[in-house]
């Protein structure tokens, strides 16, 4: 076989030039492109050997409204920082990181490849690169060796130089070296860096001293130190303590049970001591400065910050609260400990907002009282102290119907339904009730009856909508809330209820407080100044006025409080005491033109105290502090604003006196809200004296005298009887005259009779005759007890008239059937218990046979 010669082709040399200059160029700009992406990221990338030794950054120091230094806050590495040998770190502080954080952690090699891919793809379609999903060694990376500027960049950059870092990290390191430094510089907030430091910021105990509880706590606490912080949202805290409890049981490390156990344990913070002044405020700032200038701008340091803290007034609140607990904790002859042993103040300008004083506890690093809990910042139950917030709703004059000071109550016994369908029956802190009643003395004395009517009046909606216009951020669902809410029943914060309080001040302006004044850099440039300015006016200045002036009405408060009780002061103040149902929790709130602060006594783990109200509790300690910090100032009076006047009326209805009502005093209204009718509860009635019943036309004028009685509302007539209080007689006299009686029958007899003559026009309301169950309350569900007799099981079956009429006879049914027919009052009787759904009613007829109908209420009884 030939082989067959293949034509050869020859190259010219132009060819070759050219194609060694292609070459070249592409050489070049392969060389190029790696020295570019060598540039981009890698080239000032620090190396892994520098992680242990890393530069001191400059320290921030915070000070005080006049330049004196609260504290020092020194980079993670100065001043006491205590790694710890990961052997000496507990185990499950070790699990419940990486059962958190990065749940392959021994077996990733450093980097999390899906992670890298998605941010590659987001920045590709021009979306920005979110933090998350990043593995422990990651993590490491980013924290300790990215500069502080770069850490919260949300960049393709920036995550593919942490990836560049982690993997360098992952071969220079044993991963039991990477969980180590992990552990030893992670952020935990509350200026603690390190596990070491975070066990002694939070617990004041070493991280060997740990528990389970308290691991899963701290290791929640990175992904959002602010959010979590235990020390001002335990509730927050315990949710995410719950999230890494329940991932430790998703890979193995715990059972159900144990963390069980752990959710229900209960947890004591404290910090262990080192130099500082006003902690939770400082503490307060800190995370301030975190939220408004970013983690990494702080970490820089080198900052100086100006607040507003008045380190004088601080130090005053501080003893004075020290001082009155240690009274509180007195042993009295053959008395109960009061057991309460923790305390705050929060103190603010109410023109300005700016916080000059806030004590979160007597001793933060008291770890028996939580002494590290911010007491001002954490929700609680307010008690009567969030009332003057539902009368503002109440006398606001746009309302179709507004109330006013002298708006007549009756605090008598009342039942409501609640949206579940229950009975509420509130009482007052003593368990008496007044009759009627004014707005005015309601408030002031703190009558729980009255001041849950009036949310009824104004609603729910209307009076948590002013409460947020003023700054609660806590009662943010109406849908949430009962009734109770004017007692206390939602939870709000000591500093957002004491800055509402301001507006009360100030005129109606919302306060928003303020903490941080001026914050410069090293450099002197200063990167963020506050300016005072006026707040959004959230209240008509008029209404603010009446709550001013009732608050500060040492009269009007007499039946709650006593005359010169501890609420008053050498000047004028206005003050609201609050006190919750079950000791837990009580208040004072109070302000004078210049100065409003708000004081809250009780236990920070919950428990309650032993017979400590808020005037025994917090109230002693409102007056001191104000007192002592005023001492020296000019006495100021509140601003009476335009468009208010005062009018004389009678102090038991409230109306326009008339010449019968025995005593009258000047109340203060907004214009157009005065009263336009007459008072009608004192009025004169004709007695025959030989029978002491009414006089009829026919009684000779020698035996008829007139007589002035108080006639009460309808529900209030009963306990009016037990008060003992002078009923007019409802017969008319047999002796004297047939036709007087003959009209007495009909209903001739007219109220006019009893009514001021001519020209004292009164407004009488028409209504049909009708009754009200007042016993027993609507739904209510009653238990048998097998430990008592059946014949000794009973409730009581009562009506009244809901109108001023008079009765001839009624009956109350049961089931329909006659239990008792009643010919005076008190209309009641007592029923037998018995099991199932019964119904009961009321029938009557009144003097002029008319037929009187009571709406039915229901009840259930179980055995």
């Amino acid at each position: 076989m030939r082989l067959r010669h293949l034509p050869t082709r020859t190259i010219k040399p132009g060819t070759v030039r050219r194609y060694i200059v292609l070459m070249s160029l592409l050489t070049v700009a392969l060389l190029g492109g790696a020295w570019a992406f060598h540039t981009w990221l890698i080239a000032d990338l620090p190396s892994p050997q520098e992680l242990p030794g890393r530069a001191v950054l400059p320290s921030t120091k915070i000070y005080d409204r006049h330049g004196r230094l609260l504290y020092e806050i020194i980079g993670s590495h100065a001043g006491k920082h205590t790694p710890l040998p990961l052997d000496e770190i507990p185990l499950y502080l070790r699990q419940a990181t990486i059962a958190t954080e990065d749940a392959s952690f021994y077996t990733n090699p450093g980097v999390d490849a899906k992670a890298i891919l998605r941010a590659v793809l987001i920045n590709l379609r021009g979306g920005e690169v979110l933090s998350g999903g990043s593995t422990i060694t990651q993590q490491l990376a980013r924290n300790v060796l990215l500069p502080p500027e770069e850490r919260t960049q949300r960049t393709l950059t920036r995550k593919l130089r942490e990836t560049i870092l982690a993997w360098r990290l992952a071969r220079t390191y044993s991963k039991d070296e990477i969980l180590a430094l992990y552990l030893n510089e992670t952020y935990y907030g509350n200026l603690a860096y390190g596990v070491e430091a975070a066990a002694q910021a939070y617990f004041g105990k070493s991280a060997a001293e740990l528990d389970l509880a308290e691991c899963a706590l701290l290791v929640g606490l990175p992904q959002s130190p602010a959010r979590y912080n235990p020390l001002v949202d335990p509730e927050a805290a315990k949710e995410r303590q719950a999230v890494v409890l329940d991932l430790m049981v998703k890979h193995g490390y715990i059972d159900e049970a144990q963390a069980r156990l752990a959710k229900e344990e209960q947890l004591h913070f404290a910090s262990v001591p080192f130099p500082i002044r006003a902690p939770h405020f400082v503490m307060h700032v800190r995370r301030l400065l975190e939220d408004e200038l970013g983690l990494a701008t702080l970490e820089q340091g080198g900052l100086q910050v100006y607040t507003t803290l008045d380190l004088d007034m601080q130090d005053t609140a501080r003893w004075i609260v020290r001082r009155r607990l240690a009274q509180l904790a007195e042993r009295r002859g053959g008395l109960p400990d009061r057991n309460v042993r923790n305390a705050a103040l929060v103190a603010l300008d109410p023109w300005t907002g700016e916080i000059l004083a806030m004590l979160g506890s007597p001793d933060y690093f008291d770890l028996r009282i939580d002494g590290a809990v911010n007491v001002t910042l954490a929700t609680r139950q307010p008690g009567s102290s969030i009332k003057p917030i539902t009368y503002a709703a109440a006398f606001d004059p746009r309302r179709a119907e507004p109330y006013t000071p002298a708006t007549m109550i009756c605090d008598v016994r009342t039942s409501f339904i609640t949206k579940e369908g229950d009975p509420y029956v509130p009482v007052n802190y003593d368990h008496l009730y007044r009759g009627p009643v004014l707005l005015r003395q309601a408030l002031a004395s703190s009558f729980n009856l009255v001041a849950v009517k009036v949310l009824d009046h104004v609603g729910l909606e209307d009076m948590t909508a002013l409460a947020r216009r003023l700054g609660i951020t806590t009662l943010d669902d109406s849908e949430r809330f009962g009734l109770a809410l004017t007692l206390g029943g939602g939870e709000v914060r000591l500093l957002e209820l004491t800055a509402a309080y301001a507006a009360f001040a100030n005129g109606g302006h919302k306060v928003e407080p303020v903490a941080i004044l001026r914050v410069e850099d090293s450099q002197g440039n200063v990167l963020r100044e506050w300016r005072p300015e006026t707040g959004e006016r959230v209240l008509d200045e008029r209404v603010a006025y009446l709550i001013t002036d009732i608050l500060s009405d040492d009269t009007a408060r007499i039946a709650g409080f006593g005359e010169g009780s501890v609420l008053k002061l050498s000047r004028p103040a206005a003050v609201k005491t609050g006190t919750t149902t079950d000791w837990r929790d009580n208040w004072t709130i109070g302000y004078t033109p210049e100065l409003v602060v708000g004081v809250w006594v009780g236990n920070a783990d919950n428990e309650p105290m032993r017979h400590v109200s808020g005037v025994a509790g917090a109230a002693p300690i409102w007056h001191d502090f104000m007192e002592e910090v005023l001492k020296g100032r000019p006495v100021q009076k509140f601003a009476e604003p335009e468009g208010l006047v005062r009018v004389e009326v009678c102090p038991l209805s409230g109306k326009l006196p008339s010449p019968y009502c025995p005593h009258r005093k000047t109340e203060l209204f907004i214009a157009g809200t005065e009263p336009r009718e007459y008072c009608t509860m004192h009025r004169p009635v004709r007695i025959d004296v030989t029978t002491g019943m009414l006089a009829t036309e026919g009684c000779p004028p020698d035996l008829v005298v007139e007589r002035v009685y108080t006639f009460l509302p309808a529900e209030a007539v009963e306990w009016g009887r037990r008060q003992g209080i002078p009923q007019p007689p409802t017969e008319y006299c047999p002796l004297h005259s047939s036709d007087g009686l003959q009209r007495a029958v009909t209903g001739q007899q007219e109220a006019g009779d009893f009514l001021p003559p001519t020209p004292y026009p009164i407004s009488l309301a028409s209504h049909s005759p009708s009754l009200v169950m007042t016993s027993p309350d609507p739904f209510s569900v009653f238990r048998l007890s097998p430990a008592l007799p059946p014949g000794e099981q009973r409730i009581e079956v009562a009506a009244r008239p809901a109108e001023e009429i008079v009765v001839a006879e009624l009956t109350l049914y049961v089931d329909g059937e006659p239990l008792a027919t009643l010919a005076a009052p008190p209309y009641r009787s007592l029923w037998p218990l018995t099991p199932g759904e019964h119904a009961f009613h009321a029938e009557g007829y009144d003097a002029t046979g008319r037929r009187l109908t009571s709406e039915p209420v229901y009840v259930t009884v179980i055995e």
